[in-house]
C-alpha cells in the first residue's frame, strides 16, 4: 500500500477537509531514510484581561492565584487555578512576574493602562500613544514562532476573541483602538484582527461552497442545516478502502467530531435567527449568546485544526478591557469590569476571585481534548504550549506587577511541567516568554521585548 501523505485531504464539491495523524501516514515519513522530523509543537496564547484577584495585596496572602508552595509540591486548592488539578504535570506556573511596558513612560500616558495591556500582553513592548494608524509596538510571541514553523501549514497562524473588537478611532488617553483590539502583530506596525464568530472559524478551516451572493440566497443556504461532510461521501468512501482497522476507525471519530462542532455551529445560527430576544443583539449569527458556549466552541475548533495540522498557531484573547460583562455561570453576578476594582475590600475581591476561576475552569475541556488527541507517537497536549496569563496585575491599582501567569503542555517534552517558579522580585514576564519561545525552537533569540535573560522553566 503506497504511503499516505500528512497532506493528504478528503475533497468534495466545494468543500476541503484535512486528515487528522494516521498511522497510514508513518511510512511516507520514514521510508527516504532522513532523519526523524522535528516534533509539530503547537502553541495557543490566550488573554484574559484585569489580571486576577491573586494580584492584589490580600490575594497574595489568600494565595488566590499562585500557590504557596514553591517548586514540585503545591496546593492548587485555594487558587483560582484549582480546576487544572488534572494537569497539574503538565503545568508550569510563573509567579511574580511584572510586566513593566505596559505602564505609562510619560505623563500624557497616565491613564491608559487598559488601552495599551492587550497590546503589550504578548509583544512585551511598549506601544506608542497615537490615535492614527501609525500605531507601533513590538512582534508577538506567536508571530515569532508562527514566521518560523508555521509556514509549513495552510494556515501559519490565527487569531481569535470573544467580545467585540471592532471599535475604530481613539479608545481614550491617546491611544488607538487597535491596541486594545489585537494582541497578535506580525511586525511593529502590524498588529493582526482577531476572528470572533465560530462560522467564520469553521469556514476558514474548510473550504466550504458558498452559493448565492445574495442575504436571502445565503439564509437559503444556511436554513438546509446541510454538512460539509455530505459533500464528502464519494472521497471518504474512497479513502476508507485503503485504510486498516484503527485508522478507519480514527477517521471516523474525527468526522464525527467535525460534524459535531458543525451541527453546534447550526444550532446556534438557528436560535440566533429565530427571533427570539437576545442578550447579544449586536453579535454576529454565529456567536453564542453563552460566553462558555462560545468559549468551548473556539477551543474544539482549535483542537480540531491541530489534529489535521491546519495550523499551529492560535492567539486568543478571552475578554476586553473595561467590558461590563456577566458570567452567571460563574456563580456570581456582578459585572467584570466594577468586580475588577474591588477598592482593596476582601469580599470583593474574592467575588472577583469566583471570575477568575470560571475562566481558568474553562480549559480543562480544551486539555482533555488535547490530552485524548493522538499525536505521532504522542499526545496533543504532550507536544503543545498553551501560556494564559494577563499583562496587568492589580487591576484596582492599574498596576502591572505580580501578573497571572502559567503555561500548560510539554513542548514536545522541552518542559517539564508540574512545576510553581516564583520569580525574584522585579523580573520581566518577559523573560519567562523568552524561555517559551526556546522551548519552542528559536534558541538563538538572545532577547524578547525587555527580558534581561531566559528563566529556567524547568528548575527544581
Amino acid at each position: 500500500m503506497n504511503a499516505l501523505s500528512r497532506r493528504s485531504v478528503l475533497k468534495g464539491f466545494g468543500a476541503t477537509v484535512a486528515l487528522p495523524f494516521l498511522e497510514a501516514m508513518v511510512p511516507a515519513r520514514r521510508s527516504s531514510g532522513a532523519p526523524a522530523d522535528r516534533k509539530k509543537i503547537r502553541l495557543v496564547c490566550i488573554e484574559m484581561v484585569h489580571g486576577s484577584a491573586g494580584s492584589s495585596a490580600i490575594g497574595v496572602k489568600k494565595n488566590l492565584w499562585a500557590p504557596a508552595a514553591v517548586g514540585r509540591d503545591f496546593d492548587l486548592s485555594p487558587t483560582s487555578l484549582r480546576s487544572l488539578q488534572p494537569f497539574r504535570d503538565h503545568l508550569t506556573i510563573v509567579s511574580n512576574t511584572d510586566v513593566d511596558p505596559a505602564n505609562p513612560f510619560t505623563a500624557r500616558e497616565i491613564g491608559g493602562d487598559h488601552v495599551r495591556s492587550s497590546a503589550v500582553f504578548l509583544t512585551q513592548a511598549h506601544p506608542k500613544q497615537t490615535q492614527g494608524g501609525d500605531v507601533l509596538a513590538g512582534v508577538s510571541l506567536d508571530q515569532l514562532y508562527a514566521q518560523r514553523f508555521g509556514q509549513a501549514t495552510p494556515i501559519p497562524s490565527m487569531q481569535l476573541c470573544i467580545e467585540n473588537v471592532d471599535q475604530a478611532g481613539g479608545c481614550g488617553y491617546g491611544y488607538s483602538c487597535v491596541y486594545t483590539d489585537a494582541i497578535s502583530w506580525a511586525a511593529p506596525n502590524r498588529p493582526l484582527p482577531m476572528i470572533r464568530d465560530p462560522r467564520v472559524v469553521f469556514d476558514t478551516l474548510f473550504s466550504v461552497v458558498k452559493v448565492g451572493t445574495t442575504q436571502a440566497e445565503r439564509a437559503e443556504r444556511l436554513s438546509e442545516d446541510r454538512s460539509i461532510l455530505d459533500w464528502l461521501l464519494a472521497s471518504v468512501t474512497h479513502l476508507q478502502k485503503s485504510l486498516g482497522a484503527a485508522d478507519r476507525a480514527r477517521l471516523a471519530d474525527y468526522l464525527d467530531q467535525v460534524r459535531e462542532i458543525e451541527r453546534r455551529i447550526q444550532v446556534v445560527e438557528a436560535r440566533n435567527r429565530s427571533g427570539e430576544v437576545r442578550d447579544l443583539p449586536a453579535s454576529p449569527i454565529g456567536v453564542p449568546d453563552s460566553f462558555s458556549e462560545h468559549v468551548k466552541l473556539m477551543f474544539d475548533l482549535q483542537a480540531l485544526a491541530f489534529a489535521s495540522d491546519l495550523t499551529r498557531v492560535f492567539a486568543f484573547k478571552l475578554g476586553r478591557d473595561a467590558s461590563n460583562r456577566t458570567y452567571p455561570d460563574s456563580g456570581f453576578n456582578g459585572s467584570f469590569h466594577e468586580t475588577s476594582h474591588h477598592g482593596g475590600r476582601e469580599d470583593k475581591i474574592l467575588n472577583f476571585a469566583k471570575l477568575n476561576a470560571f475562566h481558568v475552569g474553562l480549559l480543562p475541556h480544551f486539555l482533555d481534548t488535547l490530552k485524548n488527541t493522538i499525536d505521532s507517537d504522542s499526545t496533543m497536549l504532550e507536544n503543545t504550549v498553551l501560556i494564559y496569563g494577563s499583562p496587568m496585575g492589580d487591576s484596582n491599582l492599574h498596576n502591572h506587577k505580580r501578573v497571572p501567569f502559567f503555561i500548560a503542555g510539554h513542548a514536545g517534552g522541552a518542559l517539564k511541567g508540574g512545576r510553581h517558579l516564583k520569580a525574584p522580585n522585579g523580573m520581566p514576564l518577559a523573560n519567562a516568554m523568552l524561555s517559551v519561545l526556546h522551548s519552542l525552537g528559536l534558541e538563538e533569540l538572545e532577547q524578547f521585548g525587555d527580558s534581561e535573560a531566559a528563566f529556567d522553566l524547568n528548575a527544581g
